[in-house]
């Protein structure tokens, strides 16, 4: 964790590129040569270019989190090339191969429900308000598979509260953009589109839970969720919602995609618990993208100090 009250600075002096590469390579296990050979054998394609999401953008100033972690990043091209985007196809190559045919400027996002201010915005007005934070998480896949990425975002929290939320509001429902000339896995049914996630509201209010708009102080490219997705560290990845243009609060348990495509499977908490097993493999451990070693499973992804407390009293192989 960073330590100390959040200044001001510019991201060049927070988390450069190049300095995690030179941690990188101070705690890696492998020589440089398996490294190369390690990210082919977990299925990284490396010679992929990533599209750029709407106009160049570096962020200016960027303020450091307390909820940074301090382990090593993966390196742009990893986070870049190796991704979960079904609406761009089911390989993990394939979001960067297809995600270009995206328009992501103009974006609108809309805030209704149980809100006393509703309202539509466009992407820049939405998050003008906003300090700017860059994080460092740990953000875990359910197929066995973990990355370190330096989101730049701002507290979910802080947008909601924008919208007064009103007593009625008890989840908060997401979802993604719904265009398949411009997405063309959901010409297929993959999934019931288009795709939507949820949280609980204190969930959503936990100050780790993010929207981001970027990676490696820039704009977000189109295959990790551009122009704006969500950010919930401790549950694995499909519940991070990408390329977000409705955001409703509700007051029953909203449906989430890959719950109702197979209820057994995916539960609507989806924290990361090594003690419960997916049907088809163990979740006691992962593999972190770019290294051969299998580590252990951390329950809540590491998490545990900051959000165990949220589910106090539930029964965490029930509620899955």
């Amino acid at each position: 964790m960073l330590i100390g009250k959040p200044t001001i600075i510019p991201p060049s002096e927070i988390t450069s590129e190049t300095l995690y590469r030179q941690r990188r390579q101070l705690l890696g296990l492998l020589a440089a040569g398996a490294v190369s050979f390690a990210a082919s054998w977990v299925g990284i394609n490396t010679s992929i270019a990533a599209p750029p999401s709407g106009p160049a953008r570096r962020f200016s100033t960027l303020r450091p989190s307390p909820f940074s972690t301090k382990e090593a990043a993966n390196t742009f091209k990893q986070i870049t090339t190796y991704n979960n985007f079904y609406e761009f196809g089911t390989g993990k190559s394939d979001p960067a191969q297809n995600a270009g045919t995206l328009i992501t400027v103009p974006w609108n996002v809309t805030v209704d429900g149980e809100v006393s201010k509703p309202g539509t915005y466009n992407l820049d007005d939405l998050i003008k308000p906003h300090a700017l934070e860059e994080r460092i998480y740990r953000l875990r896949c359910v197929e066995g598979w973990s990355m370190v990425i330096p989101w730049v975002g701002f507290p979910l929290g802080d947008l909601l509260k924008r919208f007064a939320p009103t007593s009625r509001a008890k989840f908060v429902e997401f979802t993604s953009l719904f265009d398949p000339k411009q997405m063309p896995g959901q010409r297929i049914h993959i999934l019931k589109w288009p795709y939507k996630e949820g949280l609980r509201i204190d969930e959503a209010m936990h100050p780790l839970t993010i929207l981001a708009i970027g990676v490696y102080g820039q704009n977000l490219p189109n295959q990790n969720g551009a122009p704006i997705r969500l950010v919930v560290p401790w549950k694995y990845g499909f519940k991070s919602i990408k390329s977000i243009v409705h955001i409703r609060l509700v007051e029953q348990m909203p449906e989430t995609s890959w719950s109702l495509e197979n209820p057994h499977e995916f539960g609507f908490y989806s924290n990361v618990n090594p003690a419960v097993d997916h049907p088809r493999w163990s979740q006691k451990t992962e593999r972190r993208i770019g290294e051969f070693v299998r580590r252990k499973t951390l329950p809540f992804n590491g998490y545990a100090d900051e959000v165990a407390h949220l589910y106090r009293g539930m029964d965490l192989k029930e509620f899955f």
